[in-house]
C-alpha cells in the first residue's frame, strides 16, 4: 500500500537538512507521526585505475565513531549538475582528477527516514594533481584492489552503505564499458 501525505511540518531546518514530522495514513486508515529527513541530493564517484584499483578514502566518522574506507562523495551545489559535483567532490578530497564520468548507480541511502539519494559515477582514469583541499576529509587516499572489497565489507572497514552499494555493483557487474 502507498502511504498517503496528509502534512508535512518542520522541526528543524539548516542550509544542510530539514528535519519535518508527517501526518501519514497507512493501512486500514490509520494515521501515524512520521519523523523525516529532507537533504539536498550527493554526488561521488568510484575511480578504477587500469590495475583494477579504486580510489578510496581512508576516514573517521564520529557520529557512529568509526574508521573506514569511503568513495569520494558530497554534496550538490545549487546550479551544479551531480556529474560536475562528483568530479569535484574526487578532486577536492583526493587530488586526483577524474577522466570522463559515466553513471554507474543512483542509490537512496535511508529510504525510511530521508529522501537522501546519492548520484553515483565511474572513471577509469585519474591525473594526480596534489595533495587534497581539506586536510580533514580523510587520514589517507589510498588505491584499493577490487578484489579485496568483499572482505573489507565484510571486516566492517566499509561502513558507508552507499561506498558499500557502489563498490559491491561494480565488484558484482565488472568494468563498465
Amino acid at each position: 500500500m502507498r502511504w498517503t501525505v496528509h502534512s508535512e511540518e518542520p522541526l528543524y531546518t539548516d542550509p544542510w537538512l530539514d528535519v519535518r514530522t508527517a501526518d501519514v495514513e497507512i493501512t486500514g486508515g490509520r494515521r501515524l507521526e512520521h519523523r523525516l529527513i529532507r537533504s539536498a541530493p550527493g554526488a561521488g564517484a568510484v575511480v578504477m585505475d587500469e590495475r583494477d584499483r579504486v580510489l578510496l578514502e581512508w576516514r573517521h566518522r564520529f557520529i557512529p565513531d568509526v574508521w573506514g574506507y569511503e568513495i569520494p562523495i558530497g554534496g550538490v551545489e545549487p546550479g551544479e549538475s551531480p556529474r560536475d559535483a562528483a568530479a569535484r567532490e574526487v578532486l577536492e578530497e583526493t587530488g586526483w582528477r577524474p577522466g570522463p564520468l559515466r553513471p554507474l548507480l543512483h542509490v537512496h541511502p535511508t529510504p525510511g527516514i530521508s529522501d537522501s539519494e546519492h548520484h553515483i559515477f565511474f572513471a577509469d582514469a585519474a591525473e594526480h594533481v596534489g595533495d587534497p583541499l581539506e586536510d580533514w576529509e580523510a587520514e589517507r587516499i589510498e588505491w584499493v584492489p577490487l578484489a579485496d572489497v568483499p572482505r573489507l565489507v565484510g571486516e566492517h572497514r566499509m561502513p558507508s552503505g552507499t561506498t558499500v552499494a557502489a563498490l559491491m555493483y561494480l565488484y558484482g557487474t565488472g568494468r563498465p564499458e
